[in-house]
């Protein structure tokens, strides 16, 4: 997830194992591309649980509304756009802002459009435990963060606090940052997000403080209250130099991207994919479903699509 390079779990659409440092597959293409006759589009998903909610209700109303045969690719973020690019898959969903492959790929190449807002605004940022936090509440300011180094090391930290993270693929300048604010910490990798939230869950079912690396919207803020780190505001262009950041990350409204042939020549698909916006509260939902109740990815679109036509209809050609 998400500012420069690569982001922002391992699974594919249909099992929620999540780690963005899965296996690239750019080479796999659609087993229904080129079938004669055949409505098909293939949808990148990037491996958080936030945007396989995206894929599932986008599928299940392709499918179940238009006729259409869907077929999901687990891609990392950056090889994602070569895969966008190259029309080995159609459309990505959940963008978090990349501006070099925008200006390579939108602007230079003119392979990749940009296929609207998703409706949701997505911020990272360092976050502790609000039980930590109430106890604390210095710790909310980065300049006081050293005062906790000791409480938040681990054996991995290598005698520094633990700043957790989740797959090195995913957007982080977190390693800048504790350098150029000079802070007694140590970047550690959960590898992926599934495995960031088991170790956030542990740590809170056990009340220890924890430093972590995290991001919104999602799902797990409604059982592990936590409280961002104010870090140096963010103003533009701060994060030009991705060895020099010392700022905190930007609020950034998600986009669509659609491979700029099926853009133009993909029907009711490309129609559809264009109008697909929803909430965060919406997005939440099915993540939710997905990741705590267990639901499949099209037991939860389904669920959510029965309870919220009116929101749906509304993007259908």
């Amino acid at each position: 997830m998400r500012t420069r390079t690569g982001t922002v779990a391992a699974a594919g659409l249909l099992a929620l194992t999540t780690g963005c440092g899965a296996a690239d597959m750019t080479q796999q293409a659609s087993p229904f591309a080129g079938a004669q006759g055949t409505k098909s589009v293939t949808l990148s998903v990037q491996s958080w649980v936030g945007a396989q909610a995206n894929v599932a209700v986008a599928r299940y109303l392709l499918e179940h509304e238009l006729g259409y045969r869907v077929d999901t690719v687990q891609i990392d973020e950056v090889p994602a756009w070569d895969a966008l690019s190259q029309g080995r898959v159609d459309a990505l969903l959940e963008d978090w802002g990349h501006p070099e492959e925008e200006q390579r790929y939108v602007e230079d190449k003119k392979t990749i459009v940009n296929g609207g807002g998703l409706g949701v605004t997505g911020h990272i940022g360092w976050y502790v435990p609000t039980y930590f936090a109430k106890q604390h509440p210095d710790v909310t300011d980065w300049k006081n963060l050293d005062k906790y180094a000791d409480e938040f090391r681990t054996p991995e930290s290598g005698g520094k606090g633990q700043l957790m993270d989740g797959s090195p693929s995913y957007v982080t300048n977190d390693k800048a940052l504790v350098k150029n604010l000079k802070l007694d910490y140590q970047v550690v990798f959960a590898g992926s997000e599934a495995a960031q939230i088991t170790q956030i869950k542990q740590f809170a079912k056990e009340k220890k403080p924890f430093l972590t690396y995290w991001y919104s919207p999602q799902w797990l803020f409604r059982k592990v209250p936590m409280t961002e780190v104010k870090l140096p505001a963010y103003e533009e262009g701060c994060d030009a130099d991705p060895a020099a950041v010392a700022c905190a990350y930007p609020h950034t409204p998600l986009q669509k991207y659609l491979n700029a042939d099926f853009a133009r020549d993909g029907g009711e698909a490309a129609a559809f994919l264009k109008k697909f916006r929803w909430t965060t509260e919406d997005q939440n939902a099915v993540s939710l479903m997905i990741a705590e109740q267990r639901l499949t990815p099209e037991e939860a679109a389904r669920k959510w699509v029965d309870g919220h036509e009116s929101t749906w209809r509304a993007w259908l050609p």
